[in-house]
């Protein structure tokens, strides 16, 4: 991820109700972190009503990420997904739609990972494997958090 961020790439997130707030603190951390970093250029797929609305409508809520990926997304990005089930559709078209453009994928899921996690749909996958969902959300906050931190401390080129 530093490297790609480094090289001029952006953080897409993205999830559905809780996992929506999640996808918008990660991305305010990454645009403003508290700890003074350098703003990284990041995107919150689920912070403009108009464009939800507007493909849950002409679309189908299946497309509401993998159509704003397809608008946003490109060769070098990566696309954070969060999903405390591992099974929302939309997520996954977004993580088939985000692979087939070159974007590095992580996906952030809870339970036993879903489909996400069984079907290997991201690059990166963490599994919060736990049955209540506020352990898991919280445990995810966690996971981005140190993830904003590790962009940040890991030296260009490094995996942490």
């Amino acid at each position: 991820m530093r490297d790609a961020l480094d090289a001029g790439g952006k953080l897409l997130a993205l999830g559905n109700g809780g996992s929506a707030t999640d996808a918008m603190d990660a991305v305010a951390d990454f645009r403003a972190a508290p700890q003074g970093w350098a703003a990284r250029r990041s995107l919150d797929l689920t912070e403009d009503p108009a464009i939800l609305t507007a493909i849950a409508n002409d679309i189908g809520p299946a497309a509401i990420f993998a159509r704003q990926i397809i608008a946003y997304g490109r060769a070098g990005d990566v696309l954070l997904a969060l999903s405390t089930s591992g099974n929302s559709e939309n997520v996954i078209a977004a993580l088939a739609e985000a692979r087939g453009r070159g974007l590095t994928t992580v996906a952030m899921v809870g339970y036993d990972g879903g489909q996400v996690a069984s079907d290997a749909l991201a690059d990166h996958v963490v599994v919060t494997r736990s049955q209540h969902i506020p352990r898991i959300q919280e445990a995810q906050a966690s996971a981005y958090h140190a993830l904003r931190e590790l962009v940040e401390l890991a030296a260009p080129g490094e995996r942490p």
